[in-house]
């Protein structure tokens, strides 16, 4: 695989556009990082890594309003393998006039562009979730 993100979004949308309750995908530190962000902001409900046979699974239980409407509306990946997006601390794009939330891999870890511009640090500009 040589998007192991860019297959976890889809994962994630296509289990929303389909109403799973849950999503299962092979586990990463990179991957657990990133569903635990979009847990800690409100956009899935929990995020659990087993072991099974095959390795390491990711389980991430998706949110869903009281209307059955998605707590996420769109996931859009950004830095891909073939096309990586950097961006400075001073020009990390706020997403939705701040209503989204965007996640970039830094020099100090896994973090959100509010985290990112709190801390005054930039890097490779991971995904969009609003």
């Amino acid at each position: 695989m040589t998007d192991p993100i860019g297959d976890m979004l889809t994962r994630i949308r296509n289990g929303i556009m389909s109403r799973k309750d849950k999503v299962e995908m092979p586990a990463s530190n990179l991957k657990e990082r990133v569903a635990e962000l979009l847990r800690d902001e409100g956009y899935v409900d929990a995020v659990t890594r087993s072991d099974s046979e095959k390795g390491s699974v990711l389980s991430v239980s998706l949110r869903y309003g009281a209307d059955n409407q998605s707590a996420i509306q769109t996931v859009r990946r950004i830095s891909r393998p073939g096309q990586r997006k950097y961006v400075g601390s001073d020009s990390i794009p706020k997403v939705r006039s701040g209503l989204g939330v965007s996640i970039l891999s830094t020099s100090r870890g896994v973090m959100t562009d509010r985290q990112a511009r709190k801390l005054g640090v930039g890097g490779e500009l991971l995904c969009e979730v609003w």
